[in-house]
């Protein structure tokens, strides 16, 4: 096998493991939802967005959410997951070309994910209506 054909597979499989959640995603897991028990574990690799970040807060200022942790701060130092910090040129640019949300966030957390190559975790039926099967894990 051609060594550049088996590292384009062997970075398909790997992306395959590598799951961006998306903020109900990283609320649901806080609260051990049972629709999220089946992410953690299978090697999978599970990462969190600056944008979730301020979401939550945006969501705890508005009284809309309750969490496990004191603050949205205290959320990067669970275990479960590791935050992603991309590039902010390369992510709003392809934050720009997403015109069928309206919703910053989505815009947000979908680009981070495409420009990472990884798939979306996620139980908005805006977004799994978008997405195509590669880009998305339904919750």
């Amino acid at each position: 096998m051609d060594i550049h054909v088996h590292r384009r597979a062997l970075q398909r499989t790997t992306s395959a493991l590598v799951i961006l959640l998306d903020t109900n995603a990283l609320i649901w897991i806080d609260q051990d939802h049972h629709r999220t028990r089946g992410l953690t574990g299978r090697g999978r690799r599970l990462y969190i967005s600056p944008a979730s970040l301020l979401e939550l807060q945006f969501l705890l200022e508005a009284g809309r959410v309750r969490l496990h942790v004191s603050s949205v701060s205290d959320i990067v130092d669970k275990h479960v997951w590791l935050l992603d910090d991309p590039p902010a040129t390369a992510w709003f640019d392809a934050a720009l070309a997403l015109s069928w949300t309206r919703d910053p966030f989505d815009r947000l957390l979908v680009a981070h994910a495409r420009l990472r190559g990884w798939r979306l975790a996620t139980a908005d039926t805006t977004l799994l209506a978008h997405l195509p099967d590669r880009e998305r894990l339904a919750l």
